[in-house]
């Protein structure tokens, strides 16, 4: 066992002024979007590289991958469609890329579901989703754009032969475009239409998010046959100063229990959840509400606030993601994209591959009606390997032990921290209280001094802690409650010397009651270059992108660590080492 703050030049104190993190969070508006790089759209990769390169999250053998379009499950097969260029590791050319599974795990890759080809998405076939229809056909709706200024459409496409199980060739029929912007739509900002559901009245319905002045907008149309839409009077929700909605996601979620529910669901004990991710940031938001089938509008509850002060699907790397209702197992599946964060064109050239899918994630309503928990699906547990697991280990003030007898590198970990009391939590600065959480993470890092915490995990960390990336949780006392801030901090998590590279000090906080029960519990799943986080058991999730020079493969090393003066007990640690998952 070693102390934590033993060495100062292992775990040095870092302060960082307010103002740098602001920059950061700048910064991350620029780098996370899809930078046009025109004479690098087409650069092949001499060689891909494998040194960052994930074991189990899903990604092509090579080049550029993006949002997640139309998730599906059709006769036994997952379907997985994404954005893909490719010619190249930079964003570009993009197609409907396409791979199916049986377990959400193993993939196939196959070619390429849609290419730009005709006037209605000769500038690109963008995001878009698909829905089942009645008679058991598959239907995708998606954005084409037609013009070189990004002029957007909406169009189908339908598979060429129903019989093939994989639905290998999709055919955009010649009737394309569905829906064309009328003159109040901006139509560079009128993209990704979502999974389309039934009313009452026999009438489809579906999103299209886009942005008019300041609001974001999710604009709502209608149709009887599914080819004929009519956009409605006002959208099915908008707010103001939330810049554009991309990637809208439109769903209900159960009051009674976890289970998922078909789009079109209109049984009793629901509430819906509309996600949109917001263009001016590059998060992904959601709210909790009603949705008045009768004046097609959603209310958001109260205290589901649109916008960057709301709630967040994912407080780190994670962005335009898409759900799906997978009827073989009852329940509601999110991917996501998490984009790179070595920010530079060049690197990804270099590596060439760019983007990785979120591990999917059962998504259902917490029991307080409140937020969404998050959790891997149980599927990823099949490629568990090595299996250490530790009972009843205190941590005292600066203590840290290493995780031994797993891959650090390539990693599936389960602990659960109790404590005997919160008389030592810190106190909550008022000033703090309009900041976000990923600054206050910034002013309060792991290496700070605390009460209760900081403690939890120190990942893909070099042997002398040169590098490493912890995800941890602080409890501070405040005018009324306790609150739990939890941290992934990518600040050390490389020693490589770049100054484009983000590596942000993502947070969110935790609504959990500790005064009955004084616990909590963390998740990660270390892949490499990724580390995803999931909190209280789901309530908090966080996705970190990373870059180490040291902690690569063999030695990438995991510890545990406390550094506040309150006692933590791990009451219990699983881990496993996990295999890579079969990619044809």
């Amino acid at each position: 066992m070693e102390l934590f703050m033993k060495s100062s030049s292992l775990w040095g104190l870092e302060i960082y002024l307010f103002c740098f993190f602001i920059v950061l969070s700048n910064i991350n508006k620029v780098f996370a979007s899809h930078n046009i790089f025109l004479d690098l759209q087409s650069s092949s990769a001499i060689s891909v590289k494998n040194v960052h390169r994930t074991g189990f999250h899903f990604q092509p053998p090579k080049y550029w991958i993006n949002d997640p379009n139309a998730p599906m499950y059709y006769n036994g097969v997952y379907h997985l469609f994404y954005q893909y260029n490719p010619k190249g590791s930079v964003w570009g050319n993009i197609v409907w890329a396409h791979s199916v599974s049986k377990d959400l795990i193993n993939w196939i890759h196959l070619e390429p579901a849609i290419y730009p080809s005709k006037k209605f998405d000769k500038y690109g076939a963008w995001s878009g989703s698909a829905t089942i229809l009645p008679n058991n056909k598959p239907v995708i709706l998606y954005t084409g754009v037609v013009d070189s200024h990004d002029s957007q459409v909406q169009n189908y496409a339908i598979p060429a032969n129903l019989s093939d199980p994989f639905l290998r060739k999709w055919i955009k029929p010649n009737n394309n475009p569905l829906i064309v912007p009328d003159n109040s739509i901006n139509k560079t900002k009128f993209r990704d239409p979502t999974t389309a559901w039934m009313g009452q009245d026999g009438l489809w319905r579906i999103v299209i998010g886009s942005m008019r002045k300041h609001s974001g907008m999710a604009l709502l149309y209608r149709s009887r046959d599914f080819i004929k839409w009519a956009k409605a009077q006002h959208p099915l929700h908008s707010s103001p100063h939330t810049g554009n909605w991309e990637c809208p996601d439109f769903f209900p979620v159960s009051l009674k229990n976890t289970n998922g529910l078909d789009a079109s669901y209109r049984g009793k004990n629901v509430k819906h959840v509309l996600k949109n991710s917001l263009d001016v940031n590059r998060f992904d938001y959601y709210t909790i509400g009603m949705y008045d089938t009768k004046k097609d509008r959603y209310i958001p509850d109260n205290n589901s606030i649109d916008g960057s002060k709301g709630l967040r699907l994912d407080y780190g790397n994670f962005y335009a993601s898409k759900s799906f209702y997978d009827p073989m197992k009852n329940r509601r599946i999110v991917w996501a994209w998490i984009n790179e964060s070595d920010v530079l064109p060049d690197d990804e050239i270099k590596k060439g591959w760019a983007g990785i899918q979120a591990i999917p994630r059962k998504v259902w309503l917490d029991p307080s009606g409140k937020q969404l928990i998050q959790w891997p699906i149980e599927e990823l547990e099949t490629l568990r390997k090595q299996k250490i697991q530790l009972n009843n280990k205190k941590l005292s003030k600066g203590e840290m032990f290493e995780v031994e007898g797993i891959s650090a590198s390539q990693a599936d970990i389960e602990v659960s921290f109790s404590f005997s009391s919160l008389n030592k939590a810190e106190q909550f600065d008022p000033k703090w209280a309009d900041l976000y959480a990923q600054d206050v993470c910034a002013i309060k890092g792991s290496t700070i001094q605390g009460g209760l915490g900081p403690f939890g995990l120190a990942t893909l960390a070099s042997k002398n802690l040169e590098e490493y990336t912890p995800v941890f949780f602080r409890v501070f006392k405040a005018q009324k409650n306790y609150k739990v801030l939890m941290c992934s901090d990518a600040r050390r998590s490389t020693m490589r010397q770049n100054e484009a590279m983000y590596k942000p000090s993502f947070a969110g906080y935790v609504d959990v009651d500790l005064v009955d029960m004084k616990k909590l519990s963390l998740r990660s799943l270390i892949d490499n270059s990724v580390v995803e986080s999931f909190g209280a058991g789901g309530k908090t999730c966080i996705t970190s992108r990373v870059y180490p020079t040291l902690a690569i493969h063999n030695n990438a090393h995991l510890f545990v660590f406390n550094n506040g003066s309150e006692t933590i007990t791990i009451e219990t640690i699983n881990a496993w080492s996990m295999d890579v998952p079969k990619m044809h």
